[in-house]
């Protein structure tokens, strides 16, 4: 049986960042027991039209999840287990920001059936905390850190890369401090500037794409170095350490999306199922699935299994794809092409959305 998931969306913030275009909001006053109820019936609703299936991984996301009470965090890994049931080493992660002030918070997340942390520092650095409109300071994710560490053995942090007037070296004194703390996994996304959210509004420029490249090279090494393996184009991990719930995504695996800004993907039958918030199942045709697992799957080091997309979506991978695309992308040595596998090279990453609309 492949991985199956569930995600849990927890759409409140403190503050608005001014970067984030997720659908996440300021709301003080959030009747949780009545949020969380609403969760729980969508839960059993999954799990009559899916039928029996282990859960593998379950991932609360936001937002700001850490905002939930850790009772409700618990009363939904219970609903999940009584629906579907855990797989016995089941990874169960949540995302945290590093701003709190309840010095038991992490201890109560563990107790609740959290055993993965991902915290979002995005930076190290004060100026730059500032104006990506960070509410915690670098001495807080500093601290922070040192508490996940005591209390979890599987952790990661977020950061984000080429910000207007960052410097190589900035950087590289950020990441070598972060790897000092001996994370199991990092997440480092480059910063977009998306339509519709506060930088887009105020014309923020970027850095040059051959500085943001620079970055990306000079970060692969370093991570290299110190033992962590690049596996996704934004994630790098020590072995074994993978964010396994993130790789269902990428895979083409199934998992059930639950709150406001949740997505899911079924498969049922014969039937493709996109998702969304609540209870709205869409249709999806071979070719659309076959489409996704495109996308999805070359963002990874790894590839695409050929054999495993043919299973996933019923489509032959070598007739979906563009032939004289493909011919040409390989030969430009942006894709390596073999019968079993398709992947991306170095080169390949830096491109890869171009990558991908040409062979789409």
């Amino acid at each position: 049986m492949s991985d199956f998931g569930i995600y849990i969306h927890w759409p409140f913030c403190r503050s608005k960042c001014p970067y984030c275009d997720f659908l996440s909001r300021v709301q003080p006053n959030i009747d949780q027991d009545k949020l969380i109820a609403s969760y729980l019936e969508d839960l059993t609703f999954y799990a009559q039209k899916t039928g029996p299936r282990t859960v593998t991984s379950v991932f609360f996301g936001g937002g700001t999840p850490s905002l939930l009470n850790p009772r409700q965090i618990e009363k939904i890994i219970a609903a999940v287990d009584k629906n579907w049931g855990l797989s016995r080493n089941a990874e169960i992660s949540l995302e945290a920001n590093p701003n709190t002030t309840d010095k038991a918070l992490f201890a109560d997340f563990r107790a609740a059936g959290i055993n993965r942390l991902s915290l979002g520092i995005q930076s190290l650095d004060n100026q730059e905390l500032k104006f990506l409109g960070r509410t915690h300071s670098a001495a807080m994710a500093l601290k922070a850190l040192e508490e996940v560490l005591k209390i979890f053995d599987n952790h990661s942090a977020d950061l984000i890369y080429a910000l207007p007037g960052q410097t190589l070296s900035n950087w590289q004194k950020t990441l070598k401090t972060i790897l000092s703390f001996g994370l199991k996994h990092l997440s480092l996304y480059q910063l977009t500037i998306e339509e519709g959210t506060p930088f887009a509004r105020k014309n923020i420029s970027l850095p040059e794409e051959d500085f943001a490249a620079d970055i990306f090279l000079t970060t692969e090494k370093l991570l290299e170095e110190n033992g962590f393996q690049h596996y996704e184009v934004s994630n790098y991990a020590q072995k074994g350490y993978a964010c396994r719930h993130n790789l269902l995504y990428w895979r083409g695996n199934d998992y059930v999306g639950v709150g406001e800004g949740a997505h899911g993907r079924l498969r049922i039958g014969n039937h493709f199922w996109a998702t969304e918030h609540r209870r709205r199942m869409i249709e999806l045709t071979p070719d659309e699935r076959a489409q996704e697992l495109l996308l999805m799957g070359l963002r990874l080091t790894s590839g695409i299994d050929k054999t495993l997309f043919e299973q996933t979506c019923s489509q032959n991978f070598d007739s979906f794809v563009n032939s004289d695309s493909l011919s040409e992308l390989t030969k430009n040595g942006l894709l390596i092409d073999t019968p079993q596998n398709l992947r991306a090279t170095p080169a390949g990453f830096l491109v890869l959305d171009k990558v991908t609309e040409e062979l789409v």
